[in-house]
Order: structure tokens, then C-alpha cells, then sequence
């Protein structure tokens, strides 16, 4: 074969590797990652980001990579087949003394075979495996080429992507693009993954595990249930009242007017102390008690924590649907979740 034919078999393949690591590249990358490229000024980063920041358009980004990919194999065929081995047989003859047509048989299997082997390794695997180890670089590396592909290949990706959609819907299957979404259980898979590769330690590991349950949790679970609280009543005796907050080790109680289940306030010890101090025993603790956020017993944990924050309050009632108190919840029941320490809800 002429060094012409093996110039066009190295370019075919190459041609076919590119588009291998840029469709891996542009679907293993990191958005985030990107954006934080493009904001710091990486000028690759920033035509890189609209390809992989919506469904749509990283899309078509995956289906010039096809018709790339599709393009190259095909050509790479026809040159083996068509030219490859029209050129191997008059050696197969001369040399292995064989029969013009079962050399020709022969010279087809043999490139097609060498062909095959050389495009799934240096065509396939390789790419392949340097895109998924390397997703940022090889998307910021193959973007320029990717956009002019994305310009010569347009009239074919509306013409193959409608007629895919087309087919899909017609079966009931709806798509709605490429999008780099997990599920709580695959997170989960990828932490440890990422510590079995050396990338996080095991206790890292540990407490993002922790916080990932921590989400998939509901005040219900994490708050102390109103039979366990230790409670107030607001029409109580100085005696008694002394009495509950002497022997209770929790810096902020719960208070009741008549029954538990008719919760008013919430005291603190620290403005009991004050009063105290300032003026002797109070007549009514009434005007030392401080409204109480209130959540739902179905709201999520780390979603506690944000309206605790957002209301700058240390503990909520934690109420079924029907609006009655279950239970109170402070911020420290919701990071003993994640830390895994011990309640110390009143």
C-alpha cells in the first residue's frame, strides 16, 4: 500500500478517536466546573459553556459526535475494503502463491480484522478512557473542532435528531435531552467511589453520606416527640417552675397553659435567671416567653435547618397536618443527624 493509503487510514482513525473523547468529554464534564473556567476568563471554557449547560444543545453537541463518529467508521470501511485490500492481493498471490480469488477473500478479512482491531483501540478505548479520566480537559481541548463540525453537520442534526424524536414518541418515550442528574442512592455510590479512588477521605466520606441522609430525612424523624419534652406550666408556682428548670439540663423549655398539648411560648433560662436577679421571683413567667417557629412534620431536614436560620430561631414545633404540636425540634436534634451526636432538644 502507498503511503498516501496509510496517511488516509491514520486520519480516518484519528478523525474517529476526536469524536470518541468529545462526546465523552462533553457529557462526563462538570457544569459547575465549566462555569467557574468561563467566569475566570478561560476562553475555551466559555464557548465550551452553552453546550453543556442546557439538554438542548448538549444534544445536537452529542449528535454531531455521532454523525462524526458514524462518518469516519464508514469512510475508514470503504478505504480498507475498496482500496486496502485491492492492494494487499497481488502480494497474497506472489508471495503465498495463492489464487487471485482466495487471496483477494483472504487480503478483505485481514484488513478487515487489522481495521477493526486498530479502530476499537485507538478509535474507541483510548479516547474513551482519557475523556472519562480527563472530562474537563478533552471537552475544553476538542471544542473548537466540535463547533465547526457543528456548523457543517446542522442541516443533518434537525434531520436525525426530529427523526429520533419522531420514532421515540411514536412508542410512548419521551426525552428530554441529556442531563447530568443522579439520584440520591447514586451519590451515595459516587462518594464511595470517590473515596475508594483516593479522593476523599473515608471520614469525608463519612459525613457526606451523613448529609445526604440528612436530606432524605422529615422533622418527624429528626424531632423529640411531645411525651418525652420537658415542659412548663406557664400557671405554675415559682416552686415548681424552679424546680423543672433546676433539674433540667436544656437552656430553652417548652410552656403550657392547662394541658401539654396546648403549648404557648417557650422559655429561656437565661431570661428567667435575669428576671430573677433583677427583680426576685416573677409573679407570671407570661412576659418572658418567646414565640416558637413552627414546622411541618413532613419538611425535610436540611430544609429545617434553613427555616431555623432564615426565622433566627433555636427550636420549632414540629405539627401534623391537622396543626397540632407532635413534637419540638431544635437545630442541634438536626446536626446531631449529621455529626452523630446526641439529641439535646428540651
Amino acid at each position: 500500500m502507498t503511503v498516501t493509503i496509510w496517511l488516509v487510514i491514520v486520519l480516518l482513525i484519528a478523525a474517529n478517536a476526536f469524536y470518541v473523547a468529545a462526546e465523552f468529554g462533553a457529557v462526563g464534564v462538570r457544569r459547575s466546573r465549566v462555569r467557574r473556567l468561563s467566569e475566570d476568563g478561560n476562553f475555551l471554557a466559555r464557548m465550551l459553556l452553552p453546550h453543556v449547560q442546557h439538554p438542548g444543545d448538549l444534544d445536537r453537541y452529542v449528535a454531531v459526535s455521532q454523525i462524526g463518529i458514524t462518518l469516519s467508521a464508514l469512510i475508514l470501511g470503504a478505504v480498507g475494503q475498496g482500496v486496502a485490500a485491492v492492494a494487499l492481493t497481488p502480494h497474497l498471490v506472489s508471495l503465498a502463491g495463492l489464487d487471485a480469488q482466495v487471496a483477494a477473500s483472504t487480503a478483505a478479512l485481514i484488513v478487515l480484522v487489522v481495521l477493526t482491531a486498530a479502530q476499537v483501540v485507538l478509535s474507541e478505548l483510548i479516547p474513551k478512557s482519557l475523556a472519562l479520566q480527563f472530562p474537563t480537559e478533552v471537552a475544553l481541548a476538542t471544542v473548537l473542532p466540535m463547533r465547526w463540525s457543528l456548523a457543517a453537520f446542522r442541516p443533518f442534526i434537525a434531520f436525525l435528531n426530529g427523526s429520533a424524536t419522531g420514532l421515540l414518541r411514536l412508542v410512548g418515550i419521551h426525552l428530554s435531552g441529556h442531563r447530568h442528574l443522579h439520584s440520591p442512592d447514586e451519590i451515595a455510590l459516587l462518594f464511595a467511589e470517590s473515596r475508594d479512588g483516593g479522593l476523599l477521605e473515608p471520614a469525608e466520606q463519612a459525613r457526606l453520606h451523613k448529609a445526604l441522609r440528612l436530606s432524605r430525612s422529615t422533622a418527624r424523624t429528626l424531632m423529640v416527640p411531645k411525651a418525652r419534652l420537658t415542659m412548663i406550666d406557664v400557671d405554675g408556682s415559682w416552686a415548681d417552675i424552679l424546680r423543672v428548670v433546676t433539674a433540667s439540663p436544656f437552656s430553652r423549655l417548652p410552656a403550657y397553659r392547662g394541658s401539654p398539648d396546648q403549648i404557648v411560648g417557650t422559655l429561656r433560662v437565661k431570661d428567667l435567671v435575669h428576671r430573677y436577679l433583677a427583680e426576685g421571683p416573677p409573679a407570671s413567667i407570661q412576659p418572658l416567653l418567646r414565640p416558637f417557629a413552627v414546622v411541618p412534620a413532613t419538611l425535610a431536614g436540611d430544609q429545617v435547618v434553613a427555616l431555623l436560620r432564615e426565622k433566627r430561631a433555636h427550636q420549632a414545633a414540629v405539627v401534623d397536618d391537622a396543626g397540632a404540636v407532635i413534637g419540638f425540634i431544635t437545630i442541634q436534634d438536626v446536626l446531631g443527624q449529621f455529626l452523630g451526636a446526641e439529641s439535646r432538644t428540651a
